[in-house]
């Protein structure tokens, strides 16, 4: 636990508790209307344009901006949403800047693109806060189809397929439906409560049941589901974490990362979190830079990232590497842990100088240590285990089999991106009612 009587460096409350609400307030504000229409009113509305092409879930990003532009809002809400229905949730959490606004002309003539993810917010926002909920489902179909896992790739698969008339049940192992939108991206990017307000907002389609505290292999088999069930969908994520590798790394105070941010996430009084003095995170990904930012803004005195390999490699986009340098975190390239040092709890983190040659990363004699009483993995997820009768690549879930179709950040191919998720859900949705129905 990271408040183990063995941690005396990890405490609460290193903060006074006014800087907690301000730390962790909303980090990019909403447009209002008029900022809204002054930004559209910057879209070329391209006829071929690059920006829809970019996006992974086909958004027609140049009609919803138009929509903007001549104050129609909730028209806008609904083109997102008819390609992405968490598209309130991607608007915040999309690594725009290397999707659709890097792909932007403006971005190109300009240096400055289009802000297309702060005009998407705007519109789902919008329309949310009216009500609006703009789908109806189609005649039941009498078909029963299990999704499992209610993160982004399940929720987009369970409603597109009500959208088609047909039952389903959504099986989640957490107490909370969401997935990573609920459990895994920074407080600050996701404020007030965001991302039940969308999982509810989800279910008003109507004909989708979700049941938490269920787990697949421990409460039910995919076998029973297949049985039961027309069709199955798995969304289950990637819940396994790779291992340092490294000596020492069971010592109290070492840490999954992605348990701290979930454990951040549902705190309801920020400054009863522990944390360390002083924060090692090692990882180059966004679950990396959010755990070191969100660490800072708790108290954390030094907070340093740590990664493998040079700053082309990372896979956390520029923009939040910045944002992580901006905020006092520092970031160390071309580095790998060899021991975490200390006498039953971590102390600090012995690191071995690397080198990316051709036959992979080689090591050198070289070494540093950062002091640190606690340590975060962010070195990547894995699958926690595999259903039978299901192809592995590349250590996810391959394609579909028979009654049985997959998608999200389990299955093989595509960047483990939440827009990447909705897609593939979406598509499977799509690929299970063809099958259904013979459409």
């Amino acid at each position: 636990m990271s408040n183990s009587p063995l941690t005396p460096g990890i405490v609460p409350a290193r903060l006074p508790v006014a800087s907690y609400a301000r730390n962790f307030a909303d980090h990019t504000p909403p447009l209002d209307r008029h900022e809204a229409r002054v930004a559209a009113d910057r879209c070329y509305f391209c006829h071929d344009a690059p920006c829809i092409t970019a996006c992974p879930t086909s958004i027609d990003i140049p009609l919803f901006i138009r929509q903007i532009a001549t104050g129609t809002a909730e028209a806008a809400a609904t083109t997102i949403w008819s390609q992405n229905i968490l598209g309130g949730m991607c608007a915040r959490v999309c690594p725009t800047e290397t999707l659709c606004e890097e792909a932007c002309v403006r971005e190109t003539a300009e240096g400055k693109p289009v802000e297309i993810g702060q005009l998407q917010r705007f519109a789902t926002d919008t329309a949310m806060a009216r009500g609006l909920h703009p789908f109806e489902r189609a005649a039941p179909t009498c078909k029963r189809v299990a999704v499992v896992g209610a993160g982004p790739a399940g929720l987009s698969c369970a409603h597109r397929l009500a959208l088609h008339g047909h039952d389903v049940v959504v099986f989640e192992r957490r107490p909370k439906a969401g997935g990573l939108n609920e459990y895994g991206i920074a407080s600050y990017k996701a404020t007030g409560g965001f991302a039940q307000r969308e999982v509810d907002w989800l279910l008003q389609i109507g004909g989708i049941e979700i049941r938490t505290g269920v787990e697949l292999g421990r409460d039910v088999s995919l076998d029973q589901l297949k049985a039961e069930y027309d069709a199955v969908f798995l969304g289950v994520g990637l819940a396994g974490v790779n291992a340092l590798r490294a000596e020492g790394e069971d010592k109290a105070g070492v840490r999954d990362a992605v348990d701290f941010i979930a454990e951040l996430r549902q705190s309801e009084d920020l400054s009863n979190l522990p944390v360390g003095r002083d924060v090692v995170v090692i990882g180059g990904g966004m679950t990396a830079v959010d755990a070191a930012v969100q660490s800072k803004l708790l108290g954390a005195e030094t907070v340093t990232i740590v990664y493998r390999r040079g700053q082309e490699k990372m896979s956390a986009s520029g923009y939040e590497q910045d944002h992580a340098v901006q905020t006092g975190v520092r970031i160390i390239h071309n580095a790998a842990p060899v021991r975490v040092l200390g006498n039953g709890h971590a102390e600090g983190v012995e690191f071995a100088y690397t080198e990316d040659g051709p036959g992979g990363l080689n090591l050198s004699a070289e070494t540093f240590t950062l002091k640190a009483d606690q340590v975060f993995k962010a070195i990547g997820q894995t699958l926690s285990g595999t259903p039978a009768g299901l192809a592995v690549e590349g250590g996810k879930l391959a394609g579909h089999s028979g009654k049985v179709w997959v998608g999200g950040d389990c299955a093989a191919g595509g960047e483990d991106l939440t827009v990447t998720a909705v897609a593939e859900g979406r598509d499977a949705a799509e690929a299970i009612h063809a099958a259904l129905t013979g459409a």
